[in-house]
């Protein structure tokens, strides 16, 4: 409608203020979250006898972290092996290709650094202890699988393979009293398992291989080594 000239005109009012940013703030806080879990807890709140869903943290924080396993023997896959077939690397004078039965499908490919300790005849069908869980490498353009374990003195001046016991297969389990095997799928190369268990590898004076002065063995005996005494494994 119109008003008349002259009409008189009362106070004027605002009829929306302005919001402040702490206000803001508040809402945000108030109305922000998981709308569901909100509901749920609402619910929650009328009932005493529900707990309260929580919300789950981002980027998995609160969770429980992962019990490490211990390291010791047990986190390795140590077994029987039997070298098939063994020839030079042809990119390195000092290095054998080997194939190893070590129980499995088809042999595994393995590279070793054998070639001024052992003579090449003597290497084929020859029984050898395979550490097997080793993180799978190239060496010299060859990818190798597995590591034959050996014994060494004077600085690696003499080097011989352990030998699994008579009467072993390939792919029997070298274990050791007191250590239930408990593999690793692969042993992680960053949290150096296998240096840290190596370190307590050695021959006796006896020429048996020890895991913290216990016999390595299967059912069938104990691993030996030749003529190396009172040395590391590795």
């Amino acid at each position: 409608f119109l008003l008349e000239a002259d009409h008189p005109i009362g106070q004027p009012e605002t009829l929306f203020r302005t919001i402040t940013d702490e206000e803001v703030a508040g809402f945000r806080e108030r109305f922000s979250g998981d709308q569901k879990t909100d509901l749920a807890n609402a619910a929650a709140s009328a009932d005493s006898s529900k707990p309260a869903v929580r919300k789950k943290a981002k980027g998995g924080k609160g969770a429980p972290p992962a019990q490490e396993k211990p390291v010791d023997l047990s986190r390795l896959d140590v077994r029987v092996g039997l070298i098939t077939k063994c020839w030079k690397h042809p990119e390195a004078d000092t290095l054998y290709c080997e194939e190893i039965d070590v129980g499995e499908a088809v042999p595994r490919q393995v590279v070793s650094g054998l070639v001024k300790h052992i003579p090449l005849d003597e290497m084929q069908e020859r029984p050898c202890v395979v550490l097997c869980n080793l993180k799978p490498s190239n060496v010299r353009g060859i990818r190798s699988h597995a590591m034959v374990l050996c014994a060494s003195e004077d600085g690696k001046a003499k080097v011989e393979t352990l030998f699994p016991p008579s009467g072993s297969r390939p792919g029997d389990r070298i274990t050791c009293d007191g250590f239930s095997p408990d593999p690793d799928e692969v042993l992680n190369p960053k949290k150096k398992v296998w240096e840290q268990v190596q370190a307590d590898m050695t021959v006796n004076g006896e020429g048996v291989a020890c895991y913290a002065g216990k016999p390595l063995g299967t059912s069938a005996g104990v691993v030996t080594v030749a003529t190396v005494r009172n040395a590391p494994i590795s």
